[in-house]
């Protein structure tokens, strides 16, 4: 038994800001923004937006495309780390919207891998027949815990969900291989200072600016690139296949110098890499689905291909899973 991707949906938010529209608000420009990261622009979620709901709208796209209900649904899990609030989770906050009474839900977060670790969560669950037909969400709104003076930073971050549906199959298809890791010992490489317990935030917290994501961006272009390459041929050598039989590598949208490095290094070209970084910037755990759903759409990805997922994010955390449609 295995588990299939059944149906993909994704949502970004409508306002669009541009690369111009952030040199008004810090020191950068187009060509700096384009030449060190791919993107071009971003999506950005609407004052009355949270977390949830561009959970909400991705998953009713991938219930639609899938040909089910709500009710059908009976397991919910949501990657992020911008949830609508500590208590409850998200993935409660979107049960409760869609209905989906007959679903248990919970939420994971491992940054920017969070959707690659929720799939393989989900992955278990219908391996061991726990779960017929399971939700899996990667959704952010970063652009909240986002330091709009900081041009290392707010230049990368966005919003947006996407969402795929599994389910299980006896054929010779879904995922194949699906590996996870994990360093904390690199903790601080991503991470948000404030808003824990080990950091309430206070006025002096808020004066220090310590609610906002902090990037150490050298230390880890260095680390995502090796890695991800490792992982990416790892897992390919425990599928029995090598880099020229992928049809598509999906990677995180993170910055497109470490997308070209790791396909370089594994010799792909990158007509077989799908990029949308110039477009929506970097979503985090939402990026993988997003562009997993925009692949499905372009007719990218067909009945029997090799589809390679690829992340690497903070915790440190990587991982990555070899599907055949």
């Amino acid at each position: 038994m295995k588990a299939r991707i059944l149906s993909t949906g994704s949502y970004v938010p409508e306002k669009v800001l541009t690369n111009f529209d952030l040199e008004k608000m810090v020191d950068t420009s187009d060509e700096w923004i384009t030449e060190r990261t791919g993107i071009k622009e971003r999506r950005i979620a609407s004052k009355d937006e949270a977390t949830s709901d561009l959970c909400y709208k991705a998953s009713l796209r991938a219930i639609k495309n899938a040909n089910l209900t709500e009710k059908d649904i009976d397991l919910i899990i949501v990657a992020t780390v911008t949830p609508d609030m500590l208590i409850p989770s998200c993935a409660c906050v979107l049960q409760m919207k869609l209905g989906a009474t007959n679903a248990v839900a919970f939420d994971i977060n491992a940054a920017c891998t969070g959707f690659i670790y929720a799939l393989s969560v989900a992955e278990k669950f219908i391996k061991t027949g726990a779960s017929k037909k399971a939700l899996v969400v990667g959704a952010e709104t970063l652009s909240r815990f986002t330091d709009w003076t900081d041009r290392s930073t707010c230049v990368l971050l966005a919003d947006g969900a996407g969402a795929v549906i599994l389910e299980p199959t006896k054929k010779d298809e879904g995922i194949q291989i699906i590996d996870i890791f994990s360093d904390g010992t690199m903790w601080d490489f991503i991470h948000m200072p404030a808003g824990g317990s080990k950091m309430p935030v206070t006025e002096d917290v808020i004066n220090k600016r310590l609610n906002f994501i902090k990037m150490r961006g050298n230390e880890t272009f260095k680390v995502a690139v090796k890695t991800l390459e490792e992982v990416v041929d790892a897992t390919l050598k425990k599928g029995g296949i090598t880099s020229s039989q992928l049809s598509l590598l999906v990677p995180h949208q993170a910055n497109i110098r470490i997308i070209q490095a790791m396909a370089k290094r594994l010799e792909l070209p990158m007509e077989k890499v799908m990029v949308n970084i110039n477009r929506y910037g970097n979503t985090s755990a939402a990026s993988i689905p997003i562009a997993l759903d925009e692949a499905v759409e372009e007719g990218r990805i067909k009945k029997g291909d090799y589809v390679m997922l690829a992340a690497f994010g903070g915790g440190l955390t990587w991982g990555a899973s070899l599907i055949k449609w």
